[in-house]
């Protein structure tokens, strides 16, 4: 059953007054993940939205930076507070324990392996949020927020250097992007992957064009499994 207008109105309230929002990391970014979340619990036929509007708004109540040394217990750090707070919106203790492993399990640092359908689910939509041209517009809005170059000037793919996504935003899509639809767990999810990388390596060739440099073939992701 949909949560109602009311539960989701208060989560979305509650977190554009309490998370420390960036460019990556804001209300817009929530309200795609539940979007996401609603997509897929559409195709897959599975999932409470109940606890999944939770997860979608609350995931991110803690923020931390990239650079924080804290930033792996973001997830659980979120959890937690999000706990506290659940109480006074209705739901009940064996809710609030589901949607704490919902936001535990959503984080790629924090390791923890989603073990409901709902964490698999919260977890593929805020990975769908880093694809496609969202995906796009968020990387190069990080790094014009953290004050990283575009890309390498004189070996933008990195042939004959180490990776570094501290210092190159293109970096970050052979480090992480380029790979994080492996991780899907859910069919609809790696679907819309599909559609997303499709436009990612579509920029790709031709960013490569537009600088004069080849695409090499480490940069091309087949078809998923």
């Amino acid at each position: 059953m949909a949560p109602s207008a009311e539960l989701t109105a208060a989560l979305r309230a509650l977190a554009a007054r309490e998370m420390a929002a960036d460019s990556a990391h804001d209300l817009a970014h929530l309200d795609r993940v539940w979007i996401a979340c609603q997509r897929i619990v559409a195709g897959e036929g599975r999932g409470d939205p109940r606890l999944l509007v939770a997860g979608a708004y609350l995931h991110d109540l803690v923020n931390l930076p990239k650079s924080s040394p804290a930033r792996a217990r973001a997830s659980r750090l979120a959890a937690e507070a999000a706990a506290a707070r659940l109480p006074a919106l209705g739901y009940a203790p064996v809710e609030i324990g589901a949607i704490r492993h919902i936001i535990e399990s959503h984080s790629f640092s924090a390791g923890i392996e989603p073990e409901t359908a709902e964490a698999e689910i919260l977890r593929d939509a805020d990975r769908l949020d880093a694809l496609g041209a969202i995906g796009i517009a968020r990387n190069f809005a990080v790094a014009g927020q953290t004050g990283q170059a575009l890309y390498h000037p004189n070996d933008p793919f990195a042939a004959n250097r180490s990776l570094d996504d501290t210092r190159y935003a293109l970096d970050h899509w052979r480090l992480k992007l380029l790979g994080l639809a492996d991780g899907l767990r859910t069919r609809t999810a790696r679907c819309i992957a599909e559609e997303r990388i499709a436009l990612m390596q579509a920029f790709l060739d031709e960013l490569a064009l537009e600088i004069g440099r080849p695409l090499p073939d480490g940069w091309r992701v087949g078809p998923l499994p």
